[in-house]
């Protein structure tokens, strides 16, 4: 997922508002009509998924006689789209029978009964031995089942200036090996290249997920200490070191002036602004985003861009102190899922065979410059050459961490980004930030619901 706000407690609230004939059609009715709901974005001119759909659609009627695909597309924002798509699955009138299920959804669609597990079906199909184990695992419930076949990834690190770095001193071939070395290219851009901002990291409440995504995630799955979730003992956990160390990193970037000003950081539209004008202008030396942004400087692109390619280069985020295995990064996806309340679930498996051939995988991936998550698209020329970066992105899924996916995590993430903010602008201290962040995790998650590891 990208640097886009999953909102789940928006979702819910939205869901009560839609119409149903917004949805479109359900499982019921023909029993040779499979019905298939995808989200079809906002903007009139983008149509990627639909025209994929559509050669998928001519696919599967020619190979299966008598047999119809009905596309059911959503046209709504993501929150909106998750809000459509859930009251669509709680009737077997308007489920559909195959559904675009964001991995950030999973588990909290399990438990509400909306979803099939497809084990029975991924035993027999020999492709599932493609997936990478990451990609596998983002699509399991915490009951163990799979419930999703991903369709691509995306992946994070460091994009940096190679013009402003040569200014600066700085190689052309940089490569950090701890966050020292990060922090210390960005204060010989601050000392050398005045006027311009050294390093971005999201934060705080405005830029919402992409703060704890891009940011936050990033650093704490770095420092090899806890994690958010502990999924054996099924509780979040406190923060501790490897918390404060995270929040600590962020404090250090806005309290030396090595980040944009705290009024810019916090615009929800910083990321926009990242890609279609700090780095495109020579603003900004490095970056920690995502390995989209080179979607935005294609000719087709928001910000076309032709020297991107010979001015930026891109570097893995290192952990905290260079220890195995020296990188990390975060990933987000969508998978295929069946509806639980679908009449046709073996019609609907034959539809993700289809979607899910080696050629329409690697279709998919290039139209929506995805990261692969097969090893089959990720060696395919068609893929290596459709993006410059797109081999140094998809190498990095071997390092990558999911988002604990459930249903709480958006409001935990909000706690994180409020204690990112409260360093960000010096309200709080990097301990008192933690101490906030702990006393909103027990009333998220209950008392039981969180254990105290490392302080």
């Amino acid at each position: 997922m990208r640097s886009t706000t999953s909102l789940l407690l928006t979702a819910a609230t939205l869901a009560a508002a839609v119409p149903l004939s917004a949805c479109g059609g359900g499982s019921g009715g023909d029993p040779d009509t499979v019905k298939i709901a995808y989200q079809r974005s906002t903007d009139n001119k983008v149509r990627i998924m639909d025209d994929h759909l559509a050669g998928i659609k001519k696919q599967f009627e020619r190979a299966h006689k008598g047999k119809k695909l009905q596309l059911v597309p959503v046209q709504a924002s993501q929150a909106d789209y998750y809000a459509k798509v859930q009251q669509m699955m709680r009737s077997p009138k308007t489920a559909p029978d195959v559904v675009r299920e964001d991995t950030f959804l999973i588990n909290s669609d399990i438990k509400a009964g909306y979803l099939r597990p497809l084990d029975d079906k991924l035993a027999g199909w020999r492709d599932w031995e493609r997936f990478a184990p990451t990609a596998k695992a983002a699509a399991r419930g915490e009951d163990g089942k799979t419930y999703g076949v991903p369709d691509g990834t995306d992946t994070r690190g460091l994009w940096f200036n190679k013009e402003l770095f040569a200014k600066a001193g700085l190689p052309a071939d940089w490569h950090p090996r701890t966050w020292r070395d990060v922090l210390a290219a960005a204060r010989a851009v601050k000392e050398k290249v005045p006027g311009v901002t050294p390093l971005n990291v999201y934060t705080g409440k405005g830029p919402g997920e992409a703060a704890t995504m891009q940011g936050f995630a990033m650093l704490l799955y770095g420092t090899g200490k806890d994690p958010l979730y502990d999924p054996a003992a099924k509780k979040w956990i406190a923060g501790g070191k490897g918390f404060r160390d995270a929040l600590e990193f962020v404090r250090t970037v806005y309290a030396e002036k090595l980040g944009p000003d705290p009024s810019d950081a916090l615009d929800p539209h910083v990321d926009a602004r990242v890609a279609t004008d700090w780095l495109p202008s020579g603003k900004l030396a490095i970056a920690l985003d995502g390995n989209w942004l080179g979607k935005n400087w294609q000719p087709s692109g928001d910000k076309p861009w032709p020297r991107w390619t010979k001015v930026l280069g891109q570097a893995p985020f290192p952990t905290q102190d260079g220890a195995a295995p020296g990188a990390v990064s975060l990933s987000g996806g969508w998978t295929w899922a069946i509806g639980a309340k679908s009449r046709k679930a073996d019609l609907a498996w034959q539809v993700i065979e289809t979607l899910q051939t080696k050629e329409n995988a690697t279709d998919w991936t290039v139209r929506d410059a995805q990261i692969a998550v097969r090893d089959d698209v990720a060696a395919a020329p068609e893929y290596l050459s459709s993006m410059p970066g797109i081999r140094f992105f998809t190498g990095l899924v071997e390092y990558t961490h999911y988002r604990p996916a459930l249903p709480v995590y958006p409001r935990v993430s909000s706690a994180i980004q409020e204690a990112m903010e409260s360093v960000t602008t010096g309200d709080a201290s990097v301990a008192r930030a933690a101490r906030r962040y702990d006393d909103e995790l027990r009333s998220i998650a209950g008392g039981d619901g969180v254990t105290v590891r490392e302080r």
